[in-house]
C-alpha cells in the first residue's frame, strides 16, 4: 500500500516530522511550518530554513516604543541584567508549551506597560489576556524580584532601577519583532533567545553583551 503525506494525504512523504509526529511531504513542510505546525526547535528542517530566512527590513513605524531611548551604551552598562532577562525570557517561553513568538511578544508589552505606570509613581500590573502570555510574565516578574533580592544581598544596595528594566524590555521587544517571521506559531525570536541564552537559570554571570540586530 502507497504510503502518503500525514498532512496532505495526496503526495509521497519525504522526512519524518517531530511536529505531527509523521510522515510528510517537502511541499507541506515548507507551506505548514509554523503555520498549522508546532515545530520543535531542534527539527532540522526548521533549523535549515532558519539560516535561509531573511527577514524584512524593519519599519519605523513598528518599532514598539519609539519615544524609549535604548543605546549601545546602556545596554553595555546593564549588561548583566541584558543576560539574565534574555535568559528568563528564553527559559519562560520554552518552558510555556504551545508559546510562540506572538505570546512573547504580548507579555513584553503587558511587561512594558507596568514598568511605565511605575514611571508616574503607581504600581498596576497589565497582565495579558493570553494564558500562554500571562504565564511568561508571571515568569519574568518572579525572576526579577529574585534577581533585586540576590543583588541586594550581594551589594547591599538597590542598584537596579525600574527605568533600567523598562529599557531592557523595550530592546527585547524591539528585537521580537524584527525576527519575528510572520507565521503563526513561529518562534524565530524563541530560537535566537534559546541561542544566546541556553544557560542555567539564576542570575547570570558577566558574559558577551547581546549583539543588536
Amino acid at each position: 500500500m502507497r504510503m502518503a503525506c500525514a498532512i496532505c494525504q495526496i503526495r509521497r512523504p519525504k522526512r519524518s516530522c517531530p511536529g505531527v509526529r509523521g510522515d510528510i511531504c517537502s511541499i507541506c513542510c515548507g507551506q505548514e511550518r509554523e503555520v498549522s505546525i508546532a515545530c520543535p526547535l531542534d527539527c532540522e528542517y526548521l533549523m535549515d530554513a532558519r539560516r535561509h530566512d531573511k527577514p524584512a527590513p524593519l519599519d519605523a513605524a513598528s518599532v514598539p516604543h519609539p519615544d524609549i531611548k535604548v543605546t549601545e551604551r546602556f545596554l553595555a552598562e546593564n549588561e548583566e541584567l541584558v543576560i539574565f532577562l534574555g535568559q528568563t525570557l528564553s527559559r519562560a517561553a520554552v518552558e510555556t508549551p504551545g508559546a510562540a513568538d506572538l505570546d512573547v511578544r504580548a507579555a513584553l508589552d503587558g511587561l512594558i506597560r507596568t514598568y511605565l505606570t511605575l514611571q508616574s509613581g503607581v504600581y498596576y500590573e497589565t497582565r495579558p489576556d493570553n494564558a500562554l502570555a500571562n504565564r511568561i510574565f508571571g515568569a519574568v516578574q518572579e525572576g526579577l524580584t529574585e534577581f533585586r533580592r540576590l543583588e541586594q544581598e550581594r551589594t547591599g544596595l538597590p542598584k537596579t532601577r525600574d527605568t533600567d528594566v523598562l529599557g531592557i524590555l523595550v530592546f527585547f521587544a524591539r528585537l521580537e519583532v524584527d525576527r519575528n517571521n510572520g507565521r503563526p506559531k513561529g518562534r524565530a525570536f524563541i530560537g535566537l533567545l534559546n541561542g544566546f541564552y541556553a544557560a542555567p537559570s539564576g542570575v547570570a554571570d558577566k558574559a558577551s553583551s547581546l549583539v543588536l540586530p
